[in-house]
């Protein structure tokens, strides 16, 4: 058997979800909203399934959603794409991850990984033969600076993969960290696979900027986005890559052999929720703001110190400044064994030298289950701290 999957642990999202599915706990550990999500894209998703072709759809995506990707990128961020030769859709942002580290990393290139990171990067990277490093963010700003990133590039870096906003942070990269990680890009003759699932879950007025719009990254940066963070459907699978043409034709034949292609009543249902009215992004995020809001403050007055969160579907707790002296993964079990709630310790978000002082929770649930969360939370708390 490969090494690399014999010896990996099953991922902490099923570890936790597994732990409240069979002990009855609320889950507020892994990142998924218990709503339907919005009516009209599921109704498409159901006409075209009932009216369309369930068929092959081509293997670079439907023009339907590409072009509605394109249009939806011009509307919302400026970004001037042309959907015929820079958008390629995938099952998943996941999917669309494993194509362009598959098509982008030669055995022995360098990759810079920003922790804490998704957990896939890290064994996507690895398959392919890459040589990771490292630049690790801490709390309670999550930040980049210039001799972090002098220290982590060296001439072998060949690829930068990035997340913004960063799950499991709850943070986002502003214009001047990512223009400091730009302008080292373009130095070493780079590429950035930019994960921006999240860009449109971003909160108080703060706004998204795509790395592929700073100097020197437009023919550089592989944008991935996801329906199914966009619309709240996370079973769906269906995301994108979007590069230039010479990036996209070889992103294109990585991904024609992982899945080849997507359900085309998705496709066409994520076309036709792409082209909703601006209202209905600014009502979503309103309403993951108001849960957010919700969280926070419940678990403010139950004695923790809440980490700030702009955006996401999450925030965390910093259990040694809530008077918790033990580590997130010991936290984070008896919590589900004892007090019955799930949450993910952010210590799985990183390789080495982790910070093992933060859980996250998700805040993407109806509002009983958020009270509900938090008082379990209090209890759990109760189990380390007499108040």
């Amino acid at each position: 058997m490969n090494p690399l999957y014999a010896e990996m642990p099953t991922t902490i999202f099923e570890v936790m979800s597994g732990l409240a599915r069979d002990l009855g706990a609320i889950n507020l550990g892994q990142g998924f909203p218990d709503a339907r999500g919005p009516e009209s894209v599921i109704e498409a998703a159901v006409t075209a399934l009932r009216e369309g072709s369930n068929q092959y759809p081509p293997m670079v995506g439907l023009p339907e959603l590409r072009r509605a990707v394109a249009d939806h990128y011009r509307r919302h961020q400026d970004v001037d794409l042309d959907w015929a030769t820079e958008v390629t859709v995938t099952s998943g942002a996941t999917e669309a991850l494993a194509a362009a580290i598959f098509a982008l990393v030669r055995p022995g290139d360098e990759v810079l990984l920003i922790q804490p990171m998704y957990d896939a990067y890290l064994p996507l990277v690895l398959r392919a033969g890459g040589v990771p490093r490292f630049a690790r963010l801490a709390p309670p700003d999550w930040r980049i600076d210039a001799a972090m990133l002098d220290a982590a590039f060296t001439p072998k870096t060949r690829l930068v993969i990035l997340n913004n906003p960063i799950n499991p942070s709850a943070s986002l990269f502003d214009a001047q960290s990512l223009a400091l990680l730009a302008k080292r890009i373009v130095a070493h003759d780079a590429v950035a696979i930019s994960d921006e699932v999240w860009e449109h879950l971003v909160f108080d007025g703060r706004k998204h900027i795509p790395l592929m719009t700073l100097p020197g990254m437009r023919e550089r940066t592989v944008k991935i986005g996801s329906a199914g963070k966009i619309f709240s459907l996370t079973g769906w699978k269906v995301g994108w890559m979007c590069a230039a043409p010479g990036l996209s034709r070889v992103l294109a034949k990585a991904h024609q052999f992982l899945t080849f292609t997507t359900p085309p009543n998705l496709q066409l249902a994520a076309a036709h929720g792409l082209g909703l009215p601006d209202g209905y992004f600014a009502e979503m995020r309103a309403g993951y703001a108001r849960s957010r809001d919700r969280l926070a403050a419940g678990l403010a007055q139950a004695g923790y110190a809440v980490l700030p969160s702009a955006g996401t579907y999450f925030l965390s707790v910093d259990l040694t400044a809530s008077g918790i002296a033990t580590d997130d993964v010991t936290f984070a079990e008896m919590a589900v064994r004892e007090a019955g709630i799930a949450t993910i310790p952010v210590s799985a978000f990183y390789a080495e030298d982790a910070v093992r002082s933060v859980v996250r929770l998700c805040f993407a649930k109806q509002d009983a289950t958020i009270d509900a969360g938090i008082d379990r939370m209090a209890a759990a708390r109760a189990l380390f701290v007499a108040d």
